[in-house]
């Protein structure tokens, strides 16, 4: 038993472990910092972008952020584009009706065959 508590408690196992440890939350932090700056630095990009844009089309833009929309507005137009997409289905009446429908009998359905195995007695 001690021997055992003596094993756990190595110097070099402990070394190795730690050594992993950090170099594990190292690259998950750098992982989440260069995720942080791409995510930060594309609305900004794009906006550059699109400024260009209007630029060469001739089109006069404003030197201050105008072409951010808040969150409200942007979910405002995704809606209104998904309801527009969807319009373009048939027009239904409205009315639900159930007509009862006679079948023929049909012995490949019937339980009765199942449980006596009279079908599947060739087998």
């Amino acid at each position: 038993m001690i021997a055992n508590n003596l094993i756990l408690l190595n110097v070099t196992n402990w070394d190795f472990a730690i050594t992993v440890t950090y170099v594990g939350f190292s690259i998950v932090f750098i992982a989440l910092l260069f995720l942080f700056l791409t995510y930060l630095f594309i609305p900004k990009a794009l906006d550059l972008y699109t400024r260009a844009r209007l630029r060469r089309q001739g089109k006069k833009c404003a030197e201050t952020s105008t072409l951010n929309l808040s969150g409200n507005v942007n979910a405002a137009i995704g809606m209104a584009i998904m309801l527009f997409m969807h319009e373009n289905h048939d027009i239904e009446s409205g009315k639900i009706t159930a007509k009862k429908l006679s079948k023929r009998y049909s012995p490949w359905s019937s339980k009765i065959y199942t449980i006596m195995g009279g079908l599947n007695s060739r087998f």
